[in-house]
């Protein structure tokens, strides 16, 4: 699934920022627990040497059971053969918590009367615990808040920062070639939106100019076409009906009135296309389709005859619509010649309206068309018809300037073409 461009980036700072804080915090909180360790040996080694400038010149021997018994913290014991000062962490019951609890404990070598003893000064280190954790949870919270700040933060300057992106980007999904209204791309005070903006108009300008010139030259060639084509006509319907025409010559003759009569056709297909992008068509007015239907229904009923071709209509509900009434003809009219074209002998036709669509059924050969090839132009399921290949192009381009959705499917022998109200 495709995500978001800003998305995407918060989604990366997330992560980067779980990492830091995942990496962080133990960190944080072994460098805090170490530097309370050090300020607690700090007094407890200054607890030694007040206890041997103040206490240990009036101790003797027999002072010593004395002292242990009202001075819990600071114990004088038997001799430990220390040569130095050792700080270690030891566990001590506690008899009213029932518990044992974490003690920094310092070991000391001392002499009282010439005598070799232990001096054994500890502290409790519970306060610690809690205040290290109470410090850490204070560095959790406010590194979330940081981070929470730093996402938001981002978030704004991200959103203002590539507004004007979004504004092009909005250009170009609005931006249709064959209408006439120019993409209007935003300044910005940054140098490669400027740059990509410019490179993006060029491109528009330089495609808008081809296919004005293309469609040009299509419309003109079309229009000029038609004289020469007329004659053509002409000209073959005289030799025809001439007396002194010969079989062959008659079999040739309607050969090229055939393929006459599919060039006129194309001609004309090509020029109604023409019209319609020019926007010639843009009149509209309230249109019942059924009436559209039902006159035609008898003409094509006539053409469906030659191929023993029944049809079937479901037209109790009725279809209205705002469109230009020339091409809402053209539009039924090629659905209708499309269906019976198409169809195989003895085959059915199904035309049915809904409040919202017009569905035309039939049968035809036994395999779903190209669906990415149906409605370009020239295009055809099998290129040894006769067709110009432009009826369902002509049908989609009128569906587009309708604001309507034409659609294929194959279910069941039936090919639907579906149009989409």
């Amino acid at each position: 699934m495709n995500k978001k461009l800003l998305l995407k980036t918060q989604m990366i700072y997330l992560y980067i920022l779980i990492v830091l804080f995942a990496i962080t915090s133990p960190i944080f909180y072994l460098f805090v627990q170490n530097f309370y360790l050090q300020e607690i040996d700090e007094t407890l080694l200054l607890s030694k040497s007040e206890f041997l400038d103040k206490s240990i010149t009036e101790l003797t021997a027999e002072d010593i059971s004395v002292w242990n018994k009202f001075n819990s913290h600071i114990q004088i014991q038997p001799d430990k053969k220390l040569a130095q000062d050792t700080l270690y962490n030891q566990l001590y019951y506690n008899r009213l918590e029932q518990e044992y609890e974490p003690f920094r404990e310092l070991n000391a070598p001392i002499r009282i009367e010439g005598k070799p003893y232990t001096l054994s000064i500890k502290t409790s280190l519970l306060e610690a615990d809690d205040m290290i954790t109470g410090v850490a949870l204070y560095f959790v919270i406010i590194l979330l808040v940081l981070f929470i700040t730093i996402l938001f933060i981002n978030k704004l300057l991200s959103v203002r920062m590539w507004k004007p992106f979004y504004q092009t980007l909005q250009q170009i999904e609005k931006f249709e070639i064959d209408k006439h209204h120019k993409a209007d791309f935003p300044l910005s005070d940054i140098e490669e939106f400027n740059k990509l903006n410019k490179s993006i108009e060029k491109l528009i300008e330089k495609n808008t100019s081809i296919y004005r010139t293309q469609r040009e030259f299509v419309e003109n060639a079309a229009h000029e076409l038609q004289t020469p084509l007329a004659v053509f006509k002409a000209k073959i319907d005289t030799l025809i009906q001439c007396p002194d025409v010969t079989e062959e010559q008659s079999v040739i003759l309607s050969s090229l009135n055939e393929s006459l009569m599919r060039l006129t056709r194309l001609n004309k297909n090509l020029l109604l296309l023409s019209k319609i992008e020019n926007e010639n068509y843009n009149d509209k007015q309230t249109i019942v389709l059924n009436n559209i239907i039902e006159k035609q229904l008898e003409f094509f009923t006539e053409q469906a005859q030659l191929k023993n071709i029944s049809i079937k209509t479901e037209l109790s509900q009725k279809v209205i619509v705002q469109s230009n009434q020339t091409l809402s003809e053209i539009l039924i009219s090629n659905l209708f010649m499309n269906a019976v074209k198409h169809n195989i002998n003895n085959g059915q036709i199904w035309i049915k309206f809904t409040e919202n669509s017009i569905v035309f059924s039939n049968t035809g050969i036994s395999q779903p068309l190209n669906k990415e090839k149906l409605f370009v132009r020239f295009s055809k399921a099998n290129p040894s018809e006769h067709g110009t290949g432009l009826g369902l192009a002509i049908v989609k381009k009128i569906s587009e300037i309708n604001k309507w959705s034409v659609t294929y499917s194959f279910t069941e022998s039936f090919h639907t073409f579906t149009v989409k109200i």
